[in-house]
């Protein structure tokens, strides 16, 4: 087997990530002149130059015997570390849904601290959402969105509505229902086209999921920013704990996670 037949073959055994993180960058020539820049990379695709693996998960993302998310689940070891969904699901979206300043009067003085919460997704049947606390704005935001992807799941979509017709779902399945403090969050099946009939903060969620029709009723405190996208993110989680029939999972066009081509 010649040198390029190797490495062809090494390079798609890569998870899509390591592939772009390793793979050279592209130039671009400037107007006037002959001098060249590169392409400013992500910083989630810059920082997998760098990763070394510390979890059994990362050394078989790494060596290439785990390419996909998927895969990964499969295997039933837990995900710890930012860089194997970074390897797996490149080019992921981040919303930072609300920060709030908290200011505490000590002995020293007033002592101000942030929460963030953060939400990522693909649009295509994946999303995490995640809150940290911290010292400084800018470290809190990255802490809460690395914490998001370690909490990224598996979204399913299915037609659940009477009005639905054949093809790929692009609602939830059934009714589920989500909570987070006193804020409830029902979601219910809705026909192509319908659009998501929800609130701003569970409208932010269920666009990273790649949910694009819905309907909801919600119960409690709804104005409570933070509980209304945690409920509706715990209430897309709730439908992977819905044991469905293969019978229903065909009638009802279930699919769990992207779709792939």
């Amino acid at each position: 087997m010649s040198e390029e037949t190797t490495e062809d073959v090494a390079t798609t055994t890569m998870a899509p990530g390591l592939i772009q993180a390793f793979a050279p960058q592209e130039e671009e020539e400037q107007q006037g002149g002959d001098r060249r820049r590169r392409k400013k990379p992500d910083d989630a695709i810059t920082g997998l130059r760098k990763w070394v693996p510390k979890t059994r998960l990362g050394h078989e993302v790494m060596s290439g015997r785990v390419t996909t998310f998927e895969a990964a689940i499969a295997t039933g070891l837990p995900i710890r570390e930012v860089e194997i969904v970074d390897a797996l699901i490149p080019g992921l979206e981040d919303d930072i849904i609300k920060v709030n300043m908290v200011q505490r009067m000590t002995d020293s003085g007033r002592r101000v601290r942030f929460n963030v919460m953060a939400c990522v997704g693909n649009r295509d049947g994946y999303v995490g959402l995640a809150m940290a606390k911290g010292k400084e704005v800018s470290s809190t935001i990255r802490k809460a969105i690395n914490g998001a992807k370690l909490n990224l799941i598996q979204v399913q979509r299915g037609n659940g509505s009477w009005e639905s017709s054949v093809g790929p779902g692009t609602s939830v399945p059934f009714k589920v229902e989500g909570q987070a403090g006193s804020t409830r969050v029902t979601l219910m099946s809705a026909p192509a086209g319908k659009g998501l009939v929800i609130g701003e903060m569970g409208k932010r969620v269920l666009q990273l999921a790649g949910v694009s029709d819905v309907i909801s009723r919600t119960k409690g405190q709804t104005q409570t920013t933070i509980n209304y996208a945690a409920a509706t993110y715990n209430a897309l989680f709730e439908i992977n704990k819905t044991r469905v029939s293969d019978a229903m999972r065909q009638k009802l066009f279930i699919h769990k996670g992207r779709l792939l081509e």
